[in-house]
């Protein structure tokens, strides 16, 4: 197969101001994006997706390769598909898989992506892989709606509210590290979440996605953690 990595990286965050860039530990944030693409058992194109001459600068010093996007597909509305899309008509090569490598989920390792890989390998029918963390306490089933007057209604019609945590039926939400998707079902879905795809289940431990200053705090808490158990594989 033909891979593509695809980092989406724009200059415009408000939350966290040049988050994309910023710091974790010794590196700016979408190089840890880069490296897991880059240290793949399989041969991976990367391209960096950006508006913002300052990434484009540092992709640059690090020879990672850089697609201009346009500022109409920067804004705080566009959407990732919009910039994968751009990509795509910007290259003169073809791709049968389509990695989404998200800097602010900076957490993953190259061995994952590479199992996840291994998945379509295995499996010609398979559209697409996303990875999640099993959801603990922020379970659905303790979720609900509130009327004007702050009245509880539960979120999902679930089996019983008061049941307790570790009865509840498990569920999982997308962490950020992995989106991949087969170019055919992306085109045919405009979406890197395709009808038929399977969860890459990833510890909870690591899972951060940095949309807030507290959460680029929590991932320098996580950091060192990740780093040491990082390099002992």
């Amino acid at each position: 197969m033909k891979i593509l990595a695809i980092i989406p990286a724009r200059g415009g965050s408000k939350g966290v101001p040049g988050k994309n860039i910023k710091l974790l530990g010794e590196k700016p944030l979408l190089l840890y994006a880069y490296e897991c693409a880059h240290n793949s058992k399989y041969e991976i194109d990367i391209i960096v997706s950006t508006d913002d001459d300052e990434i484009k600068n540092i992709c640059i010093k690090n020879n990672v390769k850089v697609i201009d996007r346009p500022a109409v597909l920067a804004e705080d509305s566009s959407s990732v598909t919009s910039a994968i899309h751009h990509v795509l008509q910007n290259l003169t090569v073809s791709y049968d898989l389509i990695v989404l490598l998200q800097p602010t989920s900076p957490f993953r390792k190259s061995e994952q992506l590479d199992e996840i890989i291994d998945f379509f390998e295995k499996d010609s029918s398979l559209e697409g892989v996303i990875s999640v963390v099993g959801v603990d306490d922020a379970h659905p089933a303790r979720m609900y709606s509130l009327d004007s007057d702050f009245m509880m209604k539960p979120f999902l019609n679930y089996k019983g509210e008061a049941i307790r945590r570790q009865d509840l039926d498990p569920v999982y939400l997308r962490n950020g590290c992995f989106y991949v998707v087969t170019t055919q079902s992306f085109l045919a879905q405009n979406s890197v979440m395709p009808l038929r795809k399977k969860a890459y289940l990833m510890d909870s431990k690591y899972h951060v996605n940095i949309d807030t200053p507290k959460d680029f705090m929590l991932a320098s808490l996580i950091y060192d953690e990740w780093k040491n158990e990082n390099s002992n594989n």
